[in-house]
């Protein structure tokens, strides 16, 4: 797998919102901690990115938050305990916590959208091109085929201001995404020449759905300092990207292959289909699983439910 640039180092990582699709799980944790098989939400977007090469990592939080912060903060106690016990295995399973990484936080008081919640990754990125990385999304992929690397490499070859992970979704789904108008052709990336959020059927420009990454140029800034809060006093990523294809600016897409699975822990549906398929890929337990996932459905069919 090739490496990106270290022109593009920075991640944003917007965890701020209140996860009130999935209450009461969500009462008194972060809907970015809930667990998915083996690991919270979070850390799969982390190890993620720094799988990618990026090595600065900014999580934008809001209100009852502080679950994240502590998740990656090295527990020097535990893994000196487990270091005494020989306890290889669980060691093992903290090695994110020796990841090489620089964590940065923000706070979003209150919630404002996520435009408002990149805004103010502003100071941390400092003029360099960055990455937005929903923190509620997990990219799963094969090994051999990154999408922040392609989505890196294309932004960078483009010359683009924004560049936009996609996947296609069926076109009944088109209402619940920001949804992309294709320049042309489309091929595994393409340039846009519009994008709608969450548009009906029948005014969906295509059917490719922004995937939760994102790569920026600083431009992204003025835009969102220029873009009027929408509903519930929102400022919306996606109308600054409007703003920056109004300006003039490219933007282009990089589209999900096919072994890439996008899970967005947004409600209880999408949440339960993550941990199964997840957790049937688990290398220890996943065949055992499937076993008796087939059992149970057996059942249900010898039942008549």
């Amino acid at each position: 797998m090739s490496v990106p640039s270290p022109r593009v180092r920075k991640v944003v990582i917007p965890a701020a919102g209140r996860g009130t699709r999935l209450l009461p799980a969500t009462k008194s944790q972060p809907k970015e901690m809930l667990p998915v098989a083996r690991k919270p939400t979070i850390q799969y977007v982390v190890e993620e990115m720094v799988g990618a090469g990026l090595s600065h990592i900014l999580i934008v939080s809001g209100r009852s938050k502080r679950a994240i912060d502590d998740h990656f903060d090295p527990d020097t106690s535990l893994q000196a305990e487990l270091s005494r016990k020989q306890n290889a295995e669980l060691l093992e399973q903290l090695a994110f916590e020796r990841l090489d990484v620089h964590y940065f936080y923000a706070r979003q008081s209150e919630p404002r959208g996520l435009g408002h919640a990149v805004l103010l990754a502003e100071e941390f990125v400092a003029g360099e091109p960055f990455v937005v990385a929903l923190g509620d999304s997990i990219i799963w992929h094969g090994e051999n085929h990154s999408l922040m690397t392609r989505l890196i490499e294309t932004h960078l070859q483009a010359c683009a201001a924004a560049t936009i992970a996609v996947e296609e979704v069926p076109a009944a789904d088109v209402v619940h995404y920001g949804i992309v108008e294709p320049k042309h052709e489309v091929g595994p990336v393409f340039p846009i020449a519009d994008l709608i959020e969450k548009p009906s059927v029948e005014a969906a420009p295509s059917r490719y759905a922004i995937a939760a990454r994102y790569v920026f140029n600083p431009q992204i800034f003025e835009m969102l300092r220029r873009t009027e809060p929408g509903h519930g006093g929102e400022i919306q990523l996606t109308d600054a990207i409007r703003q920056l294809l109004r300006a003039g600016w490219p933007v282009w897409c990089v589209r999900l292959e096919k072994d890439q699975q996008r899970y967005d822990i947004g409600n209880f549906e999408s949440y339960f289909r993550a941990f199964v398929e997840i957790s049937l890929r688990d290398p220890e337990l996943g065949e055992g699983l499937r076993a008796h996932l087939r059992r149970l459905l057996a059942v249900g069919e010898e039942n008549g439910s």
